[in-house]
């Protein structure tokens, strides 16, 4: 049987491939981008804490309600900068087919 830490690292795999095709693509908000790495920032934190609630506590994390909540608040900070950055990028679009519009129907009237 596959243990949960064994599962925890091959996930890590999939989600750098993940990172590295945002990052190559040059496409993604950079304040998400940044968002999405902010989610390593989590697991790096995480992992120390869960080791620390077990050496402390003899607790798993998820018991060790001031541990567990500093180490989700950097997936809430991450989480922010994702979903702030991706907000951003609407808003432009936005603006940038609206501002394409109006140049539109500015030269169908001759440029008046």
């Amino acid at each position: 049987m596959i243990s949960k830490e064994s599962l925890f690292v091959v996930s890590l795999f999939p989600y750098l491939g993940f990172l590295w095709f945002l990052t190559k693509s040059g496409k993604t908000p950079r304040l998400a981008l940044m968002g999405f790495y902010g989610t390593l920032v989590f697991v790096g934190v995480t992992i120390p804490a869960a080791i620390y609630a077990k050496v402390a506590y003899n607790e798993s994390l998820a018991n060790v309600d001031w541990l567990h909540g500093c180490a989700e608040l950097f997936l809430t900070l991450a989480n922010i900068l994702v979903v702030l950055g991706f907000r951003e990028a609407v808003i432009k679009a936005k603006a940038s087919s609206q501002n394409g519009g109006e140049e539109e129907e500015c030269l169908a009237d001759g440029g008046k």
